[in-house]
């Protein structure tokens, strides 16, 4: 945190301005050397947790949030860097974006965007017929925790150079306003504070519901972790089909924190998830959601 932002580009500024917003509120240390994140059972996972949060300069603090707490509140911060970074690159990825994280989890949320509107039809009829619901299960109920979407454009916008559609051509394309009215969801992003089995397996679930249970475009499905524990990075990040891939909170503290440690185990499976393309740092998930 000793870097000064002022000569520092800005996608950094906005990475040192995120991990301040976690030190000042879930990511401490109490007097026994714990961090938040780190698995108290675990000497390796309180040892890189501690390694990492040294090199982001934290304060001692002896209260230890709760986990739903901690939680929301990493919800947050994703939300509020992915809003500060990703709103900048306009001139790559051009359109009217929002960022929005949802509390409460609300089951059908995902009905209110083009490619899963079919769902509350879905849900209404199950609900009256138990036969119905009792084959289709809980596959289509899909809560994200962040969303990034795209609103339609208005003629107006997409003939702005030139008339590009009129009444007789593309009057089923999503993008049209005067077709679809739904937002359009271009990215469900998953966070976790930390990882330990279920959580991996909820994310994983997920990401295999959205794919399922469209119809039209594939949004970009990503998990956002402070997880300090290669091991539990690997249950959600090795594998294909699913997850496009995890962005760690801090992962050039984390990679530096395993190579001093000495735990070369670890440091060799970080290096098949980096290499792989499986596990990036969050400054990489602006760039990606640009593609």
């Amino acid at each position: 945190m000793s870097e000064d932002p002022g000569s520092a580009a800005l996608f950094q500024v906005e990475r040192l301005r995120f991990h301040a917003a976690l030190l000042s509120s879930i990511l401490t240390v109490d007097a026994a050397g714990i961090a938040t994140n780190a698995d108290r059972a675990s000497q390796a996972s309180r040892g890189i947790a501690l390694g990492v949060a040294q090199r982001l300069n934290y304060e001692l603090n002896t209260e230890r949030v709760a986990g739903q707490t901690a939680g929301n509140t990493f919800e947050s911060a994703c939300r509020d860097f992915v809003a500060a970074t990703f709103l900048r690159l306009e001139h790559l990825r051009p359109g009217d974006w929002e960022i929005q994280q949802y509390r409460g989890r609300q089951r059908l949320a995902i009905a209110g965007f083009e490619q899963y509107a079919h769902l509350a039809a879905l849900d209404k009829a199950a609900r009256k017929d138990p036969e119905l619901a009792a084959a289709l299960g809980s596959d289509y109920t899909i809560a994200p925790d962040l969303v990034v979407l795209r609103l339609p454009e208005p003629d107006a916008r997409i003939n702005a150079t030139q008339v590009l559609v009129d009444d007789s051509v593309g009057t089923r394309a999503s993008l049209r306003r005067s077709y679809n009215p739904l937002p359009i969801l271009h990215a469900s992003l998953s966070c976790k504070w930390t990882l330990r089995s279920d959580r991996a397996q909820n994310a994983r679930s997920e990401a295999l519901n959205l794919i399922r249970n469209r119809k039209g475009g594939l949004p970009h499905i990503a998990v956002l972790t402070a997880e300090p524990l290669p091991s539990r990075l690997a249950s959600i990040a090795l594998g294909t089909g699913d997850v496009d891939c995890v962005y760690h909170f801090a992962l050039h503290e984390l990679q530096a924190t395993v190579a001093a440690l000495g735990y070369s185990d670890a440091a060799d499976m970080l290096a098949v998830m980096v290499d792989g393309g499986r596990l990036k740092d969050i400054s990489d998930l602006p760039l990606d959601l640009a593609v």
